[in-house]
């Protein structure tokens, strides 16, 4: 359990890990499915890799096949399909991300493999009211959590000598047909070995809801140009594709909250983890009221399948002058991608305050080198935290508020 001082079993542990890893919005997204795969296929491949012994190395195919086995999943689908009938396409994913990185990790030979999918399709499930969780805990487990352990109990179940369903992708009333209208099967395979998806994957840069990404980063180009100050803007206008806008619009959650973050980044010159997610910041009164500044439009014409989560900022001065930025595609995206010291500076963010600086550097020092592990239990003494008993007490009831405190470490692992 990754923030605690304890172990249980493979398929807790994804679970758990797996909702801490989808708490909030810091997670990567894979943007032509919009599923998340990471959060669900490394919290199972930990596990699994931690149970078996298994290699740095060993970790990093399986996460690889998680992603590839996820979005391929839902492109056979159509994702679009899926949420066509109030379904969560990111539920069906997740239980394919984990089971792929976990079948893996298991050694499973052809038929287990197809014993497996099976297992994984059978417990296939999501539903879109997922958008109506205000505190982002259940969605954690439609994300995430529930993926995470289905896809380890089927792994895990096959390994243990179940038998199931050799075909359950072509067989008469097959996973493809049951869970969608125009099934396209040939998406499955298209671009194998070539084409992997944990490659076209975004990592968001900052801790905010996918749909402000573009948005902040042109803000904060704008701010540093001009030099823009609380005492100097008179208004903001913050345009995203229509299918986004709704999402971050005024949201319960600060980190969601585009006219919060907006506000935040206005009067601080940038949105680190804890301000983004204070409750406190987001009634402050200097906040509240440079967020009347702020609007927000849901712009059709920036519906783009290429660029599916752009944002176009237009800052009006006192002073009259305009000033504008369009962010077509965020950094952390692939086709503007986050170097390597980047993503270390800020899974350092999340998890210094947590670890400590010296761990937190051994700890980024481990995992991009992680091909070099012999054994991924290697890592345990580099995630854990000492706790008192009370505290053990609470972690051994599998709680998710008390997982919740130390999700930072999480989201840096994945």
């Amino acid at each position: 359990m990754i923030g605690a001082n304890f172990k249980t079993s493979a398929v807790n542990a994804a679970l758990a890990n797996g909702m801490c890893a989808h708490a909030d919005e810091t997670d990567d997204v894979e943007l032509v499915t919009k599923t998340h795969p990471g959060c669900s296929s490394v919290a199972a491949a930990l596990a699994m890799a931690e149970r078996e012994g298994r290699s740095g190395m060993d970790l990093l195919r399986a996460v690889v096949l998680g992603y590839d086995v996820c979005c391929r999943f839902l492109m056979a689908l159509g994702p679009e399909l899926v949420r066509g009938t109030h379904r969560s396409a990111e539920g069906y994913g997740a239980a394919f991300s984990a089971l792929g990185a976990a079948a893996s990790l298991a050694r499973l030979d052809e038929t287990g493999m197809r014993y497996a999918l099976s297992y994984a399709a059978q417990q296939v499930s999501g539903l879109w009211s997922w958008t109506s969780d205000n505190e982002h805990v259940e969605k954690a487990f439609d994300f995430s959590g529930m993926g995470a352990r289905n896809g380890v109990t089927a792994a895990t179940m096959v390994q243990a000598g179940f038998t199931g369903v050799r075909d359950v992708f072509d067989c008469e009333h097959n996973v493809l047909e049951a869970l969608s209208s125009q099934p396209h099967p040939e998406e499955i395979v298209a671009g194998l070995g070539s084409r992997y998806w944990i490659a076209e994957t975004s990592i968001k840069t900052y801790s905010v809801g996918y749909p402000i990404q573009s948005a902040l980063d042109a803000f904060l180009t704008l701010r540093r140009e001009n030099s823009l100050r609380v005492d100097n803007v008179e208004r903001i206008v913050v345009r995203l594709p229509a299918d986004g806008a709704g999402i971050v619009d005024n949201s319960s959650m600060p980190d969601v909250n585009l006219q919060n973050v907006m506000a935040v980044a206005l009067v601080d010159g940038g949105v680190s983890f804890a301000d983004s997610h204070s409750y406190k910041r987001m009634v402050d009164p200097q906040i509240l009221a440079v967020k009347e500044r702020v609007q927000l439009v849901a712009d059709r014409k920036l519906v783009d399948p290429a660029a599916p989560r752009s944002g176009m900022v237009e800052v009006t001065l006192k002073d009259g002058r305009t000033v504008s930025h369009f962010t077509r595609f965020p950094p952390g995206t692939k086709e503007n991608p986050l170097s390597t010291e980047g993503l270390n500076a800020k899974v350092r963010d999340l998890m210094a305050p947590v670890l400590g600086a010296e761990r937190t550097a051994n700890l980024i020092q481990r995992v991009n080198a992680l091909e070099d592990v012999r054994d991924v239990r290697e890592l345990r003494p580099l995630l854990i935290l000492k706790v008192s008993p009370s505290c053990e007490r609470i972690f051994s009831g599998v709680s998710g508020q008390a997982l919740v405190l130390f999700r930072p470490l999480l989201y840096a692992s994945a």
